[in-house]
Formats: C-alpha cells, structure tokens, sequence
C-alpha cells in the first residue's frame, strides 16, 4: 500500500499509476489522512444493436412470402 501526499502525488503521478498497474493500492492523503484512493479505469462495454428492433416490427407469417402484383409488373411487364 502507498500513501502519497497531494504535493508528492503532483510530483510522482507517474510512478503511482504505475503502481495501480502493478495492482497496489494507491492513496493520495492530505494531511496525513487518506482521501482518495487510485484505480484502474476500466472500459465500458459497448452494447450489442442485435435486437434493437425486437417486438416494434410486426410480421404477417400468412402472407410473408406472396409476390405483389405490382412490383412483378415492374420486373417482367404485364
């Protein structure tokens, strides 16, 4: 464990945050008396859009795959 004074935490950050990488604890006192304490950040996970839509899009299985007349007259005339 290290406790480090505001002034000397000013001075030696470097070394304290390569004490957190060491995984050793790290407070910062003032007066003597520990206030804070240093960690590691760690990174947010980011979320997944796989079913973003699920339960807003509504699908008629009875009609899922019948052709619209329309479209077909686009693609192969009357």
């Amino acid at each position: 464990m290290i406790i480090a004074n505001v002034h000397k935490a000013k001075t030696d950050l470097s070394k304290l945050l390569h004490a957190v990488d060491a995984d050793e604890e790290v407070f910062i006192a003032r007066s003597g008396d520990p206030l804070y304490k240093l960690i590691k950040a760690k990174p947010e996970e980011k979320k997944s859009s796989r079913g973003i839509l699920k339960g807003k899009v509504l699908l008629n299985d009875e009609h899922f795959d019948d052709e619209d007349p329309e479209i077909n007259k686009l693609f192969y005339g009357e």
